[in-house]
Formats: C-alpha cells, structure tokens, sequence
C-alpha cells in the first residue's frame, strides 16, 4: 500500500499545491491563461503525439475496446440525466450537466499522467483513444442537449458547423490524428524535434494538475448539497465498475488496457464541466461542487482502485 500511496499521492499533492498557492497568493483567475494555454495547445497535444507516433498502428485500432469504453460513460450519463430529469424535476440543461459531472472525468488533466505512473507506458495508447472518442461524444451530446433544452439559441446548420469544429479542432483530437498519422508511416522525428515534443510532454501532467488546483482554489464553491452525493457515486463506483464489466463481457483484452480504461473511468468530474456550465449559465455552482466532492473523495476511491489492480486482488477478467 506505501508504494500505491508513492504512485498517487504526488499527483494530488500537485493539485492541493495548487490550491494552497492560489489561496495564499490570491492572484485574479485571469493569472492562469497563459498557463492554460501551454498546457491545452502544447504540454498535452505534444504527450499525445509522442505517445502514439512510438506505438505500432496495428494497435490503433481495438474498435471492440473504444465501443466498451465510450458505450459504458454513455451508460452513466443516460443514468445521470435520467436521475436528474424523474427524481430532481429538472430541465433537459440542468439534467444534461448533471449527466456531463456523473460521466465525463478528468481524461485530459489526471488520466495520462497517471495511468502511465501507475500502469506503465503500455497504457498510452488506450489513454489516448479514450479521450479522443469520449470527448468526441461529450463535445456532441453538451451543444445538442443545451439547443434541446433552450440553452443554446443557434440555427441547425450553424450547430451542427459548432459540433463539428469543436471535435476536428480541439488541439487533443488534432494531436491524435498527427500520432496516429506518425505510426501509421512509421515516422521518426528529427532529433531536435523529438526532443522539444519530450520537453513540452513532460510539463503537461505536472502543469495540468497545478493548474487544476488554482481552478479549484479560485472558483466559487457553495456547500456542496446532498443531491450530488449520486453524482459521486455514478462518477467513482458505477463508472469504472461498469467499464470494467462491460470490456470482460465484449472481449478479451490486454490487462493494462482494461485497467488503463477502469482508471480513466474513475477520475474525478472533469473541470471541463464547469465550463461548459458556465458557457451556457446553467447549474454553475453545482458544477464546480461536483468537481471538488469528487476530487476529494477520488484521493480515496483511486487508492484503493490502483491498490487492488497493483496487487492482484481485481483480475484483469471479470468472466474468466
């Protein structure tokens, strides 16, 4: 347990850094652009394309793994938005966030980092799939609901023209088509620019949790209520607990890639959503209580997770 403790707690101790840092040095939110951009348009797409471009294609395209993974979150955002909708009364906006805080984790920020920390570098290549099509999925499931809803007022083909951008043109995706392209034509990149892709890599997870834990910090945050206690429980137990079920039922699987996905699955709601609520003034408070509840307690819940995986106790098969 003392070496799974070494594996995560570093990582939340960069968040919390960030947390005590913003609070003692009380710097306007509008400090961190910079910092944001490094890490969204460089620190990450540069871990990507590293990541990918040194992973043989033939392995790039497990469709039976990404249809497992992306099928499971969409489960728990179904089962987010139907709690919200029958048993809160909410509207299709409030009932789509609440959907979005219970599915979408922090794929971006934690998940490279960590799973190649704690897992290895075998689980590149399923960090990256993941969070190329699930936030394919996110980016389209947030503008229609919202449009559904009446969130969002824009015209048909000028929604469908924003769906589209935001998925072919957010730097991660377009980062995923470079790596795969790379491995695909088997390129290596010059020594100095393989070397400036490992210098910007190596910032993005440090960075990106830093960064995190000033977000956190400088953000308003209410009491967090009662009602996002199912939130919690879909996000750390029901989502990784049914990826987990889902990729032993479909198939048989590398373990590194089932585990790489189980923990994706169970990281914290990912700070995205706050934006997304803030971008279209719904459920705001209640997205930033959603984020901190379930960071809080992930520093538990993915203890114990990467304990049982580490140790043997969760075998890489649930139907063996």
């Amino acid at each position: 347990m003392a070496d799974i403790l070494g594996l995560v707690l570093p990582f939340f101790g960069l968040i919390f850094s960030g947390v005590l840092l913003a609070r003692l040095m009380r710097l306007p939110i509008e400090a961190l652009g910079w910092m944001n951009a490094f890490i969204l348009y460089l620190a990450l797409p540069a871990l990507f394309i590293q990541l990918l471009a040194r992973t043989p294609f033939e392995r790039l395209a497990e469709g039976a793994f990404i249809l497992g993974s992306v099928l499971s979150t969409f489960v728990v955002f179904v089962l987010g938005f139907a709690f919200s909708a029958l048993f809160m009364r909410d509207g299709v906006p409030s009932a789509a966030m609440r959907g979005l805080a219970s599915a979408y984790g922090n794929i971006g920020y934690m998940g490279p980092g960590l799973a190649l920390v704690a897992l290895g570098p075998e689980a590149a290549v399923p960090v990256a799939l993941i969070f190329c099509f699930e936030n394919v999925m996110h980016f389209t499931l947030a503008p229609l609901l919202m449009a559904a809803g009446g969130a969002e007022r824009a015209s048909l083909p000028k929604l469908a023209l924003g769906v589209v951008s935001k998925i072919v043109l957010h730097p991660f995706v377009l980062a995923t088509m470079v790596g795969v392209g790379a491995a695909y034509l088997e390129l290596r990149f010059p020594v100095a620019v393989d070397r400036y892709i490992d210098l910007l890599a190596r910032g993005a997870a440090p960075c990106a949790l830093f960064a995190m834990g000033v977000t956190l910090a400088l953000r308003p945050f209410g009491r967090a209520p009662v009602e996002l206690l199912p939130i919690a429980l879909l996000k750390l137990i029901v989502h990784p607990a049914l990826v987990y079920l889902v990729l032993g039922w479909i198939g048989s699987f590398d373990p590194s890639w089932v585990f790489t996905a189980v923990l994706l699955a169970a990281l914290p709601t990912a700070t995205n959503v706050f934006v997304i609520a803030n971008q279209y003034g719904v459920w705001t408070e209640r997205a930033s209580a959603a984020i901190l509840l379930t960071t809080c307690a992930s520093v538990l819940t993915l203890t114990l997770l990467i304990y049982a995986a580490k140790s043997g106790m969760l075998p890489p098969d649930p139907f063996p």
